[in-house]
């Protein structure tokens, strides 16, 4: 930790940590299934047992608002290899991009998210100077943001020129000439971020999320009489659009940014206390 926290984890070091639908042999323990609100929050200790020989062995989490998931106990199960290979998952080539704008009208979680959690990196990257990031979506989810917390001509570095941004990553040409700062694409596997030939620096962001930004044609639908010519998209359904304004996850940035060393600078830890002491001002 680089800055203040709130809380940290208590749990045992060594948990592993799965799907609620990957476990296989467990029933909860009826007195300690509580939860803040319509679920299970794990406040009591291990919630699942063995159905075998009734030791606690997990603590399964479901309550609204929290990642669903199931802890298993590093005293109560071991790691054993499995007889078949393991499946493969799908890797950055493989992803399918994740659309922006639920059908209900408003911005995806997995959007507000990822943004999140990247934004914490371009501010790091940035060191306090304005950035320049490329029009369309990209502008519509980090400009908003970068132009209230990275106003033009920082106090950090009041005369330092505007760096650029764009998207760099398989399958995408290398930008001409190549931006300062680029967003890649972060391999869902290995959790790392894809490296280009380039010096640029990095900042990494979800692969579903990069891959529609980079592959979704964004183009305004046009109507058209008669047959539609070439290049022409319906215009029926029409594009889904946001309600309100794009907002980052603040939580997943006050929580990306404290782990981050870059928010030791002045200018980058006054962002951080500031959005950590008013969460919900904008652009949060």
């Amino acid at each position: 930790m680089f800055a203040p926290v709130d809380s940290l984890s208590f749990g045992a070091p060594g948990a592993i940590v799965v799907a609620p639908g990957d476990t296989r042999g467990t029933v909860p323990i009826p007195d300690r299934c509580d939860g803040y609100c319509m679920g299970l929050d794990g406040r009591d200790g291990p919630n699942l047992a063995c159905a075998h020989c009734g030791q606690a062995v997990a603590t399964r989490i479901d309550d609204c608002s929290l990642w669903q998931a199931v802890w298993l106990a590093p005293h109560a199960v071991r790691r054993l290899p499995a007889d078949a290979p393991a499946r493969r998952t799908a890797g950055i080539a493989d992803r399918q991009g994740t659309p922006p704008v639920d059908p209900s009208g408003a911005w995806n979680p997995r959007w507000e998210a990822a943004v999140g959690a990247a934004l914490a990196h371009l501010l790091a990257a940035s060191e306090g100077t304005s950035l320049a990031v490329p029009d369309g979506l990209v502008t519509t989810t980090f400009g908003r943001a970068l132009d209230l917390l990275l106003p033009s001509g920082s106090a950090a570095q009041p005369k330092a020129r505007t760096k650029s941004v764009a998207l760099a990553g398989p399958g995408l040409p290398d930008p001409d000439p190549f931006p300062h700062i680029a967003l890649v694409p972060q391999d869902p596997r290995t959790g790392r971020a894809w490296q280009p030939s380039d010096t640029a620096v990095t900042v990494p962001l979800a692969a579903d999320v990069w891959m529609h930004l980079a592959f979704h044609n964004e183009r305004l639908l046009v109507p058209a009489t008669g047959g539609l010519p070439d290049g022409v998209l319906r215009d029926d359904p029409l594009p889904l659009r946001p309600l309100t304004p794009f907002q980052p996850d603040v939580r997943i940035f006050l929580h990306t940014l404290a782990r981050l060393p870059a928010v030791r600078q002045p200018w980058l830890r006054s962002i951080y206390d500031h959005v950590r002491a008013h969460p919900y001002t904008r652009p949060f």
